[in-house]
């Protein structure tokens, strides 16, 4: 097989593997009790407690309004707190409450196992390659958006 057909497939099985490892997840977290978008925004907020809703909306590349409504959802299924801030009342600390955690407890379980299931049959060495492949094909690709930003900018 040539080169640019090599390449064409490599990202075909990439897309196919990625839309697979996401469908796989979705169904075990829904598992969990939260959907997929509040299971994120509830893993960011444990791994970064103190970040703002802008910082979320950033992150998960929405807007604010987005994830004030996400928010509001985790608030009234009891996964989270949100108290208006002493000093400024349009800032919320937002805090995890025992049943969000068990969620999280339950979801570093979901990806323990979906990473061995990710990775059977390879070898050290491989997982290592993989990475560094996949390292090296995402610097490609934000080279390539950077210079699609900065000609839309023009």
């Amino acid at each position: 097989m040539d080169r640019k057909q090599l390449a064409h497939d490599s990202i075909m099985r990439f897309r196919k593997t990625d839309t697979m490892l996401r469908r796989y997840l979705d169904r075990k977290v829904s598992n969990t009790g939260v959907f997929p978008t509040q299971h994120r925004l509830l893993m960011e907020l444990d791994r970064n407690p103190s970040c703002s809703q802008v910082d979320l909306a950033e992150k998960f590349d929405v807007s604010a309004a987005a994830i004030a409504v996400s928010l509001k959802k985790l608030e009234k299924g009891g996964y989270i707190t949100r108290l208006a801030d002493e000093n400024d009342n349009r800032i919320n600390q937002v805090s995890i409450t025992a049943k969000g955690k068990e969620v999280i407890h339950k979801s570093i379980l979901i990806f323990q196992e979906t990473d061995r299931c990710f990775f059977e049959g390879f070898t050290d060495e491989e997982v290592e390659q993989f990475f560094h492949f996949m390292e090296k094909a995402y610097k490609n690709m934000a080279e390539q958006n950077s210079r699609l930003d900065a000609e839309e900018r023009k």
